[in-house]
This record gives structure tokens, C-alpha cells and sequence, in this order.
């Protein structure tokens, strides 16, 4: 039986991740070459190995988002070596801040996510959309937390980070859409198997234990379940597929009900 990607060329800009490598397996899974990008190279060769032991198909490249001269680069190296872009899809950490009052918050502390989040949705979405646009097929995805949709007190600088990529990713969509490309993202929030103590302190040093906000996020959904990582990249998996040709410029929703949109 045929894979939703196969055939596909897929880059995943933060691969290393705990988001990105687990939407990386199930990528190679469903057939796509992947080629997994960060900054850290022993975790980007621990997933592409995982990857290429169950017989699929990861290279890897160490380079940050933000240098513009250095994607633009790999994404030609990437079409010379494959013929196409078919995905690109960014979930690089962006360096959040909660649990402050915005009142009360840094400036740097503020503008740390948004410059990042979407500096490096656009750097790496242009490099991809250039190449897509020549192609005229591809898909350009990207994550945040839905905070940017509505105002939730204590989430900091996340808000302003997710409302100001989504804008630009809904703009590209527009543009991009006459050339055949399409661009989605994905609302997610409190992956239960990526929720550590030590990634919690990093973005809010004053919330509780992992356990506890697992148990508390999964009461506040409708579904009263954490979301699975499985979950993400299955969407993932369909948003980056053909089977998804008529979705563009909009958020599929895989927060188990936490948002309701």
C-alpha cells in the first residue's frame, strides 16, 4: 500500500526535536526522503539513525534558521540532489516566555519569540517557496499554540510570537496559492510525550511539575486527554499529502479540544 508521501521530498527545520523528530518518523513512515535541519548535530543523527534503521530515508544538515545565506543554500542542494521541495515544515524552538505579566516582562524577554518565530518562518519559507513556485506544487507548514488567536492571560510572549507567524503564513498563502503551493499550520498545545520538567522551566520557571500540568491540560480539554505526539504527526502526515489538496491558508486544530475553533 502506497505511503501519503511517497514520492516526497520533506524538509523539517528543527528535526532533532522532540516535535520534530517524532513528525519525522512518521514522514519517513509514510514514504517521504527526509532532510532533518537544526543546530545540533547529535540529535538530528539520533533521529535520522532511528529513521534509517527502519528503512527510511534521512540526511541531516547543521545550520540555523536565521541564517539566511546558509537555508537558501541547503534548499538548492536539496532540489539538486532530489529534483524538487515538495515540504517544508518549521518547528524550531523559539525561546518563549510565560508565567510573567506582560507588564512586568523584558522587553528582550517579549520580542525574543516573535523576532524568531518569525524570522525564521519566513527565511525558511521563502527559500522553500521560490523553489515551489518554479515546481508550481509544494506545502509550507508551520506550529503554534493557537494563543495568538485570542487573549490568554499568563502565556507571554507566546501570544504575540503565534499571531504574528500565523499572519505571515496566511499571507503567503494567499500569494503563493495561483502557483499551485500551499500553506498550513497546525494548533497544538501540551504534548503530553514532549512535556519534561526541563523544557516546562525553560519557557515558565514558576510552573508546576510536568505530571501535574499533564493532569491539568488534559481536564481543561473536551476530549479530557492529553494530546499524543502521534497525533501532531499524523495531521501533519495528511496536511503535507495530496489527500489535503484543498486546504490552505488555515489551522488544523489538534489540541483535543483544549481550543475550540
Amino acid at each position: 500500500m502506497a505511503g501519503l508521501l511517497d514520492g516526497k521530498t520533506a524538509l523539517i527545520y528543527g528535526g532533532g526535536g522532540g516535535i520534530g523528530a517524532g513528525v519525522a518518523m512518521t514522514f519517513a513512515r509514510e514514504g517521504a526522503r527526509l532532510f532533518l535541519v537544526g543546530r545540533t548535530k547529535g540529535t538530528l543523527d539520533s533521529a535520522a539513525k532511528i529513521i534509517t534503521s527502519a528503512g527510511g530515508s534521512a540526511e541531516i544538515a547543521v545550520l540555523d534558521a536565521l541564517d539566511e545565506r546558509a537555508v537558501d543554500s541547503h534548499v538548492q542542494e536539496v532540489a539538486s540532489k532530489t529534483g524538487r521541495v515538495d515540504v517544508s515544515f518549521n518547528l524550531i524552538t523559539r525561546g518563549d516566555v510565560q508565567g510573567i505579566p506582560l507588564v512586568e516582562m523584558k522587553t528582550e524577554d517579549l520580542l525574543r519569540a516573535v523576532t524568531t518565530g518569525l524570522s525564521s518562518n519566513f527565511i525558511t519559507a521563502r527559500a522553500a517557496g521560490r523553489k515551489m513556485i518554479e515546481q508550481r506544487s509544494g506545502v509550507i507548514l508551520h506550529l503554534n499554540s493557537a494563543s495568538g488567536d485570542g487573549a490568554m492571560p499568563g502565556m507571554g510572549s507566546t501570544g504575540p510570537a503565534d499571531a504574528a507567524t500565523e499572519s505571515l503564513m496566511r499571507y503567503l498563502a494567499a500569494e503563493l496559492g495561483p502557483h499551485g503551493v500551499r500553506v498550513c499550520g497546525i494548533w497544538t498545545a501540551g504534548i503530553a510525550d514532549t512535556l519534561s520538567d526541563e523544557r516546562l522551566k525553560r519557557v515558565n520557571e514558576n510552573v508546576p511539575d510536568a505530571a501535574t500540568v499533564k493532569q491539568m491540560l488534559a481536564g481543561m480539554t473536551a476530549l479530557r486527554r492529553n494530546v499524543r505526539l502521534d497525533d501532531v504527526a499524523e495531521a501533519a502526515a495528511f496536511l503535507a499529502s495530496d489527500r489535503a489538496a484543498g486546504i490552505t491558508g488555515t489551522m488544523l486544530n489538534v489540541t483535543s479540544g483544549l481550543v475550540l475553533k
